[in-house]
C-alpha cells in the first residue's frame, strides 16, 4: 500500500469540499477509511463517465455514477444479489433467471469489475460494454475531489391499475426513505399517462384513498376489494390491478411516466 499517496488523497478530502452525502472513505482520516480508498477501483467510458466500485460491509461492495465531478449513489439490490448489480428495468435480459432467490434477474444490471486483471464492463440488460479501469492515483486524485449525492429517483412505481378501455392508473411512492408516504398518480392510455393534482387522504394498512383537491376524482386502492376511479357522485370504474414486478419494463419504457428520467445507475447515458 502506498501511505504517502493516500495520505495525500486524504489531506485532498480535508481542503473544504463539501458532499451532499458523505463518501464510503469519509474524511479520509483514519486508516479504516484511507484502505477504502485503496480498495476502491474507478471505471471509465472514455467519454466522460464514470463508476466507482467501493467496498462495502454488508454486500462487499458499493456503487457510485457519475461525470467525473459529481456522482451520484446507485440504488443498492435487494437482498441476495452482490452490490454490483443494479435495478435497471430499461434493460430487459430476457435470458435471465426470472426468479432466482426470489429475485427477477431479468431487470437487472451490473459493473463487472476485476480489479487483479484490470478489468472493467457495464452491463445493461444483455449488453455489455468493455469500460478502462482507472490507475489508482489518478482514480483516487478523481474521487476525492468530487461531489456525491443521494440516488436522484424521486419516486418509484407502487400500484398499477387498468380499467377495460386501456387505460392505465399509476400510483408512485416516495423513493427516498423520508418520503416513503408521499404518493402520486398518473392516469391515461400507454405512453400518455398525465399526473393528476391529488392528494393522499387515507393510507393504512387495508390500502389508500387518493381525491382531487376539488374532490371530485378519487382513486381507491383497497386491500379487501376491486380498486375503483370514482368521478363525481355516480360514475364508478372498476379497475384491475397489474403486478408491478412483472411489469417493470412495460412501466418505465412504455408507460411515458419515466421517459427521460434518470435512474442513477451507470446505463443512465447508454
Amino acid at each position: 500500500m502506498n501511505t504517502r499517496r493516500l495520505i495525500a488523497a486524504a489531506v485532498a478530502l480535508l481542503s473544504g469540499t463539501s458532499w451532499g452525502i458523505e463518501p464510503p472513505w469519509g474524511k479520509g482520516e483514519k486508516l479504516g477509511e484511507l484502505l477504502i480508498l485503496e480498495q476502491t477501483t474507478v471505471c471509465t467510458d472514455g467519454k466522460g463517465h464514470y463508476v466507482v466500485v467501493a467496498p462495502e460491509e454488508q454486500k462487499g461492495k458499493q456503487l457510485f455514477y457519475g461525470d467525473g465531478k459529481a456522482f451520484v449513489q446507485v440504488a443498492p439490490p435487494p437482498f441476495g444479489a452482490s452490490g454490483t448489480h443494479f435495478l435497471e428495468p430499461r434493460f430487459f435480459a430476457k435470458t435471465a433467471n426470472p426468479n432466482f432467490r426470489g429475485i427477477d434477474w431479468r431487470v437487472f444490471s451490473e459493473v463487472e469489475v476485476d480489479a487483479e486483471k484490470k478489468t472493467c464492463a457495464v452491463r445493461c440488460g444483455e449488453r455489455s460494454t468493455p469500460w478502462t479501469v482507472m490507475e489508482p492515483e489518478q482514480a483516487q486524485k478523481l474521487v476525492t475531489a468530487a461531489k456525491y449525492e443521494k440516488n436522484p429517483q424521486q419516486y418509484e412505481p407502487y400500484a398499477l391499475l387498468r380499467d377495460t378501455k386501456g387505460n392505465y392508473y399509476l400510483v408512485e411512492k416516495g423513493f427516498q426513505p423520508e418520503d416513503e408516504k408521499s404518493f402520486r398518480v398518473h392516469v391515461g392510455p400507454k405512453g400518455s399517462l398525465k399526473r393528476q393534482e391529488m392528494k393522499d387522504i387515507v393510507s393504512d394498512s387495508e390500502g389508500q384513498i387518493f381525491s382531487t383537491k376539488k374532490g371530485d376524482l378519487r382513486l381507491l386502492v383497497d386491500r379487501a376489494q376491486s380498486p375503483l376511479w370514482i368521478e363525481g357522485a355516480k360514475k364508478k370504474v372498476e379497475l384491475k390491478v397489474v403486478p408491478i414486478t412483472e411489469n417493470l419494463p412495460m412501466i418505465y419504457n412504455e408507460l411515458g411516466v419515466y421517459a427521460g428520467a434518470r435512474l442513477g445507475t451507470p446505463c443512465d447515458d447508454q
